[in-house]
This record gives structure tokens, sequence and C-alpha cells, in this order.
């Protein structure tokens, strides 16, 4: 389900009040927690938190890299959490520490689907945006294009 929208709060404002709240809630978690120089737009018809162009430019598919987003989905909502899915040792922190919290970890590569608020541990997911910084997070990008054709 890709949105139009043209900021957070035309997408938000296009959900059900209850997927608003609910989204609205965890986009808070984000913005409180997002590190110094990501920034926030729409991209991939969702709520997308990314490295700037003025940081880095060079990316595999000409976009800028997306650190976190959100979205409503038909069955779910979704929080993406590419740091978790690019650092092994990241990825292993937040599985075990989710897992702790007692709830269901419905998780692919770096999306963690949830149906309701109360399936995602809120603290958790504010630790896991506050964990990479900008500069480490572009250098982690930047080992995994090591050695692939241009």
């Amino acid at each position: 389900m890709q949105s139009k929208a043209k900021t957070a709060e035309e997408y938000l404002a296009e959900l059900d009040e209850d997927r608003r709240d609910q989204l609205s809630i965890v986009r808070n978690v984000v913005l409180e927690n997002l590190p110094e120089g990501y920034e926030e737009e729409m991209r991939w018809g969702m709520i997308s938190h990314v490295v700037p162009f003025s940081v880095l430019a060079d990316t595999y598919n000409k976009q800028p890299l997306m650190y976190a987003a959100l979205a409503s989905q038909k069955r779910h909502m979704a929080v993406y959490l590419t740091n978790v899915y690019g650092d092994e040792s990241v990825e292993n922190w937040f599985r075990e520490r989710y897992l702790a919290t007692g709830k269901r970890l419905d998780m692919g590569k770096s999306c963690v689907r949830f149906r309701k608020l109360d399936d995602l541990p809120l603290e958790l997911i504010g630790e896991a945006i506050s964990k990479t910084p900008i500069d480490e997070f572009v250098e982690v990008y930047k080992r995994s294009r090591e050695g692939r054709r241009k």
C-alpha cells in the first residue's frame, strides 16, 4: 500500500484514526531518538529517514540511503530498521533484546511488523534508532559495497 503523500503529515492523514494514532506514536519515538544528520522525507511510499545526498550522494540506486522508515500495510504496520539489517552485531543485539521483552518478533530483513502498538517494544525501537550515528551508518554501507561492480 504505497502512498502518494508528499509529507509525513499527509501520509498520516490518509490513514484511519487508529492507525494514524499508532504510527504517530512510533514516528515520535523515531524522531526523538534519530541521531543528528538524518532527514525525514517521503520515499518509497512511506515515511522515511534517510542519509541526505549532502552526506552521501553515491548510492547503488541513486536514491538517498534509507536508515529507517514507517509504513501502514494492508494487514500490519511496519518499522524498517536498516541499521539492524546492515550490521550483524546490531541485528544480534536487537533480536536478543526484542525477545527478552516477551513480545513476539515478526521481522524480515529490516522490517519489524506489528498489528497494534502493544506488540512493539517502543523503548527498544528508540534504542535501535539511536544506536547508529550517520557517519557510522555510511561506513557500514560503504563496506558492504566494496568489491561490487559499478
